[in-house]
């Protein structure tokens, strides 16, 4: 009967993804991307975001969790990074670690691995404390820029054997900057997953994309928390944000070799990826 359940509750959410990818036959999703991507200040919303991830902290888990296959996806790319089974006898760093969402699938995928998660707002870092974790896994509140000396002051400077960094980069202020800071910290031949949305190539996933957007997270992020600005956000950043091409040149530019992208599956196929390098 459980089963059965989570099974309806699936083909439901997925029922409500096809019928958002209908609303592009009322709202035209190419019009709103266009718009979307001509009216945005990045540097500006960048600036702002951590404050706004501070806001909607106590409902982000919830408003996630509607999201299909957003907890196996992040699995997958910490299953990418490769680590030896179980992750015995390696320190991992998880930046942009939000609620500990990343932070969990990690620890599911490598159990004797220690974690450091880092996060700059301070209220999603508070709601990922309030949860049970093993003493392997700690947690520091800052910005990527800042990471060493926030590392350094924690005791734990690295270097680090694996970085998983889930949705981080699109919000960077300065995405070289923020890049060449997380390089730093991996070990000699380490591997880094940076799991992110990119639709820039694909007029197909830019179009989905916005359907979704406006048809269910926006609408959802306003009844949840009475305030859509997160999840309009979300969208504008999402449009505005990198190719794959210029992602992956991003990674090379940091330092990092073997550089490729894989793809995730469900509706989310062309939309979200694992990028990864080793440096």
């Amino acid at each position: 009967m459980i089963r059965a359940r989570r099974t309806r509750s699936t083909s439901s959410r997925l029922a409500l993804v096809a019928g958002a990818v209908g609303v592009v036959a009322l709202v035209p999703p190419a019009l709103r991307s266009l718009r979307a991507r001509q009216g945005f200040d990045r540097s500006a919303a960048a600036a702002g975001v951590s404050a706004q991830f501070d806001q909607d902290a106590a409902s982000y888990d919830r408003l996630v969790g509607a999201n299909p296959g957003y907890h196996e996806h992040l699995r997958l790319s910490a299953r990418r990074l490769g680590l030896p089974a179980g992750g015995a006898g390696a320190v991992v760093l998880d930046v942009g670690c939000g609620t500990g969402l990343s932070t969990a699938a990690l620890l599911e995928t490598y159990p004797e691995a220690r974690i450091v998660a880092v996060d700059a707002s301070a209220e999603m870092l508070a709601k990922a404390r309030e949860k049970s974790w093993p003493e392997t896994v700690r947690f520091v509140h800052a910005r990527a820029e800042d990471l060493g000396p926030a590392l350094t002051e924690a005791g734990i400077p690295g270097p680090f054997d694996g970085v998983l960094a889930a949705y981080l980069v699109r919000n960077l202020p300065d995405r070289d900057a923020g890049l060449a800071v997380l390089v730093e910290h991996l070990a000699p031949g380490a591997p880094i997953a940076v799991h992110e949305y990119s639709v820039a190539d694909s007029a197909v996933a830019r179009t989905v994309w916005t359907a979704v957007c406006w048809a269910i997270i926006i609408p959802l992020g306003r009844r949840v928390t009475g305030d859509a600005s997160l999840y309009r956000y979300l969208w504008r950043s999402v449009l505005a944000f990198d190719g794959l091409a210029r992602l992956e040149q991003r990674l090379r530019d940091a330092g990092l070799r073997e550089v490729h992208t894989r793809p995730v599956d469900g509706w989310q196929r062309g939309i979200v990826h694992t990028v990864l390098g080793r440096r």
